[in-house]
Parts: structure tokens; sequence; C-alpha cells
């Protein structure tokens, strides 16, 4: 059943579109007064959320000069599930051609298979105020999705454009701040994803159609409700040498092939 290596990078580069939607975030701190006092632009890491809260807790106390723990505010991103579309599948045998490695071929692929791949995005901060301005600045882009335009074949389909939606799912808000005030607090608020893509199968090398046979038939006007064979239609491109897709400009001739004739 399998066989042939094929590699389109749909989840690889759905990863770096999700990361780039989020990689130019940034924090300012004002004074009192409303100056402001500086500007931060927040980190972003593919990596698990557990692993950003172990490292933020390796110096839990404030009053001892350990190891400095990561600093805040970042966030991160990951993918949590993959889970099948059933809404948005298409005709199976639909299919895309193109021009192929020569005249006399076409390059050619079915139907896309649509999945949804669900991110959580995780933003940890210190303090209300620096985890709010990244919520804010996110939020609003979302009504609740956000819909990117790609060139998932660029090299070799570079007019075909697919929308690729992303939705917001779901804002929750988490507050580690326990034990004594001497203990480091962690604010994380995590947001969840759900990017609707389509995977694609094997680009296949076909040969360009140059005959078309069509015959025809009176159906049950024969004997014991038989099909009487009528005629053959034949339609071959004009001249026969010539060889394109389907814009190409040329004309067809067309044969047709009485029953009472040679077939």
């Amino acid at each position: 059943m399998f066989g042939g290596h094929y590699y389109h990078e749909r989840i690889r580069k759905s990863v770096s579109i999700f990361g780039r939607l989020f990689n130019n975030l940034y924090v300012i701190r004002k004074n009192a007064s409303g100056g402001v006092l500086n500007q931060l632009k927040v980190p972003l890491s593919y990596a698990p959320k557990q692993k950003y809260l172990e490292r933020i807790r390796e110096n839990p106390s404030l009053e001892n000069d350990t190891r400095v723990a990561i600093k805040l505010p970042r966030m991160s991103f990951e993918i949590v599930d993959i889970s099948y579309d059933l809404t948005r599948q298409l005709t199976k045998v639909s299919n895309f051609n193109t021009k192929g490695s020569s005249v006399a071929k076409r390059q050619k692929f079915f139907s896309p298979v649509p999945y949804n791949i669900g991110f959580s995005l995780s933003i940890y901060a210190k303090n209300q105020d620096d985890a709010l301005q990244l919520v804010e600045q996110i939020l609003p882009t979302f009504n609740p999705q956000y819909t990117l335009s790609i060139f998932p074949f660029k090299d070799i389909y570079p007019d075909f454009v697919e929308d690729v939606p992303i939705v917001i799912t779901s804002v929750t808000f988490e507050d580690d701040y326990q034990s004594t005030l001497e203990q480091r607090r962690t604010i994380v608020y995590n947001l969840t994803f759900e990017m609707k893509v389509q995977f694609y199968g094997d680009i296949e090398n076909k040969d360009v159609i140059r005959t078309s046979n069509a015959k025809l038939f009176n159906m049950n006007a024969g004997l014991n409700d038989s099909d009487i064979y009528l005629e053959r239609v034949t339609v071959t491109p004009n001249p026969t040498t010539v060889f394109g897709m389907s814009d190409s400009d040329f004309g067809f001739n067309t044969a047709i092939v009485s029953a009472g004739d040679s077939l």
C-alpha cells in the first residue's frame, strides 16, 4: 500500500507559521508619572510548558543567593494534539493538475485530507501587568479566528494558494503564588488554538491525456433489456503531435464511428 517517499513538511511549516504570529510582542514598563522606563521584546520558543515552570522554580527563594532562575516575561508554545476534521473533507476523486517534467507529462495530486492541529501558547510573567499586556496584544486579532494565506507548493505550484484559519479556543489563567511572601511568584496564561491544515499525498508525474473515447449505447433497447451499441466518439488534439495543458491554444478532431462501421 505504502511506497515511494514524499514529504511536504506540513507540520513543520505549521509550527513555523504559528510561531511567527507571536515572535514580535513587547512589554513596556512605565513609572508613576506614565513615562517609559524600558521596553522588552518577549522571547518565544517551542518547548513544553512544564519544562519552563521547572526552570522558573529552580530558584524559588528570593533570599538565598543561588542560581538565577529564568528571566520573565517570556512565552512558549507546543503542539498538543492532531485530529481529523470530517467537516472539511472534499470529494476524494478530485485532483489538481499542472505541467510535468516534460511537455508530454503532467503533475497530479488528489484532494487533501483535512486535519486540525492543536497548539498551546503559554505566557509566563512575574506580575499581572506584564502578562495582561501580552494577552491584550493577542486576543483582538482572533475573533475567534485569524486566517493566513500560504503557498503550500511554492516551487511546483506558484499560483496555488491555501487559506489556513487559526481559531482561538480557550484562555485560562494560573497564579502560582503559594507559601510565604519570599517565595517566587509565577503568573501563567494558557491560550489554546486550533490550526486547520491540509495534508497532501504524493504528487505523481502522469502522461498528458491525448485521446478520449466514448461509446454510446441505447440502454435496455435490445433483447432481454440488453443495450444496443450505437457509435463511438473519439476526440484527439489538432494537430495530433501537439503537447500542452488545458490552457494551450489548439483545436480538436472529433471522429464518430457508427455501429455499422468498423470498430
